[in-house]
């Protein structure tokens, strides 16, 4: 691989600023620990700062109310594509992500409808051959910037 190449992931919106932690009702037999997520067996969930989630998905606006529910959200489904949590808790991932929404003001018929939306239709980002790909962008010593 050359030096003047990059790899990244497409698909991403938001960044954390700061590390999160958030007590939530899943509660793995061992801890789970990746680059970016941690969740103890206690339930507490830490996602580091620098990871990076696309907010909430669908045909929807992204408002206050509604991110750190989205963050918490895809930071569960993604150690459900990484194999660390059951696809089973998918529902739990759902419940967790309503009561945060509400918690931060979201008015009950519109998280409900998300929460029912995210049942029929985010299984397939919660299933391990949904992970984003790494690309590759190679330099091009000759192109104008």
């Amino acid at each position: 691989m050359s030096r003047d190449q990059i790899k990244y992931r497409e698909g991403y919106k938001y960044q954390l600023a700061e590390d999160y932690t958030i007590q939530i009702s899943i509660y793995p037999i061992v801890e789970i620990e990746t680059e970016f997520i941690r969740l103890d067996r206690d339930g507490y969930l830490l996602i580091r700062r620098g990871y990076a989630w696309d907010g909430p998905s669908g045909p929807t606006c992204d408002t206050v109310n509604s991110m750190r529910g989205s963050l918490v959200h895809d930071a569960l489904y993604q150690l459900m594509r990484q194999g660390h949590l059951l696809p089973e808790l998918r529902d739990e991932a759902d419940v967790i992500a309503y009561k945060i929404w509400r918690e931060d003001g979201m008015g009950a018929f519109r998280a409900a409808l998300w929460k029912r939306e995210l049942g029929k239709w985010a299984a397939n980002a919660a299933d391990p051959r949904s992970k984003k790909k790494v690309l590759v962008a190679p330099h091009n010593k000759y192109s104008k910037s």
